[in-house]
């Protein structure tokens, strides 16, 4: 495929997923015992390795592995949305070596895993300002989003270079652009569909691995009423059985979205959102 990269094509999401979904702020959304959507913060990569006495580009080869063991349980689990924080970007102020590394090891991954993702029926998203990659690196994130586009089955979304803050920042800007005569008056309907995870349902569970208990400038905006879960296990060590405590975890907690525990038992919607 030839190198047509655009401004356009690198930062905003496709037209064809752009659409307005229900938010949790506005109306009450529909709980499923197994969430719909889990967001992750693969936290630990570097520490796993340096217990073990290795580099700590050891640690982010084994959490590819354990990327593709969430993957494939989210699929047998019914997940339909898996969205996974692999470059913040703050990630940029690590070590040089280590971001080119990164970096090499992402185009490693994707032309590794794009078949197999294929073949499963899974469609792949990356979500971040492409700007900084290097040209390989951005047709490469084109050519696999575009080959499994049109896939039905779960929606893995990588978050590359990506900040909560620029999201909402360039959201606003691509608002504007299209439509400069809502400047003064937009609404949350309006925005929404021009954030990066606008094409998906709200996160249901939010998981950071490694022991820290913060949100890092993920998702902003999507993880309003999103039920957090932070544990001590270090991603490379995070299997399936580490994401069936967590969803268990999730399982028993009371989604109230700002209603009482009464109204939440007698069934009641209470009223919509400003």
């Amino acid at each position: 495929m030839s190198s047509g990269l655009t401004q356009s094509t690198i930062l905003t999401p496709l037209s064809k997923y752009m659409t307005n979904l229900p938010s949790s702020t506005r109306t009450i959304p529909d709980v499923t015992r197994v969430p719909r959507h889990i967001a992750i913060i693969m936290d630990g990569n570097g520490r796993w390795a340096k217990k073990r006495f290795m580099p700590r580009i050891m640690g982010h080869q084994r959490g590819v592995e354990s990327l593709r063991t969430v993957v494939k349980t989210c699929q047998d689990m019914g997940v339909e949305y898996l969205t996974a924080f692999a470059f913040s970007s703050e990630n940029w102020r690590r070590p040089i070596d280590e971001v080119s590394f990164l970096m090499s090891l992402f185009l490693k991954m994707l032309e590794r895993e794009i078949a197999s993702l294929h073949k499963n029926n899974i469609r792949l998203r990356i979500i971040g300002d492409r700007t900084r990659f290097d040209e390989k690196l951005q047709q490469t994130m084109l050519d696999a989003e575009m080959l499994t586009a049109d896939n039905t089955g779960l929606t893995v979304t990588i978050a590359a270079n990506y900040g909560g803050r620029w999201d909402m920042m360039h959201a606003v800007r691509s608002l504007l652009l299209d439509k400069p005569a809502l400047a003064t008056s937009f609404t949350e309907v309006d925005l929404q569909p021009y954030l990066s995870m606008g094409d998906a349902p709200e996160p249901d569970l939010f998981i950071r691995t490694g022991g820290e208990k913060r949100i890092s400038n993920f998702m902003l905006w999507q993880l309003a009423y999103t039920e957090l879960y932070f544990t001590d296990t270090l991603w490379p060590a995070f299997g399936r059985h580490a994401l069936e405590l967590a969803i268990a975890s999730y399982q028993h907690r009371e989604r109230r979205f700002g209603r009482t525990s009464e109204q939440l038992q007698a069934g009641e919607k209470g009223e919509p959102g400003a």
